[in-house]
């Protein structure tokens, strides 16, 4: 059984993510979304993803923004003893790097992939430019 992945996010973020992943990747049924809307509190917020990962049973966690609301409950549920594997910071090579890991059955090394993933592309195609001399 392979694990699921669950992106918890201000607003729509998380939602929207999935979507653009899957616009590279196809589509992600062990993808769950859960967005924190404007209109809703920590609670709400936490009875939806506890609704959410009641029937999954491996699964791991990115959000936004570690110490924002989403993160924050998700960290309490870890207090509290669950057991969950939650990571901050979440982008998309992130999540593409969690689906190849599923499909090719390597080891996740989700920080490292979002950290090599960021780079100033100026200096980098400026730098190709220069070895090309």
């Amino acid at each position: 059984m392979s694990k699921s992945l669950v992106l918890v996010s201000h607003g729509l973020f998380c939602e929207e993510l999935k979507k653009s992943t899957e616009m590279i990747m196809g589509p992600q049924e062990n993808i769950h979304t859960v967005g924190l809307l404007p209109s809703e509190s920590a609670e709400d917020f936490r009875a939806k993803f506890e609704a959410t990962i009641e029937q999954l049973e491996d699964f791991v966690v990115l959000a936004d923004l570690m110490g924002g609301t989403p993160c924050n409950v998700v960290s309490r549920l870890i207090l509290e003893g669950q057991d969950i594997e939650l990571y901050a910071g979440m982008n998309m090579p992130m999540v593409i790097d969690f689906i190849n890991s599923q499909l090719i059955g390597t080891e996740l090394a989700l920080v490292e992939s979002a950290q090599s993933n960021i780079c100033h592309v100026n200096e980098r195609i400026t730098n190709v430019d220069d070895e090309d001399e």
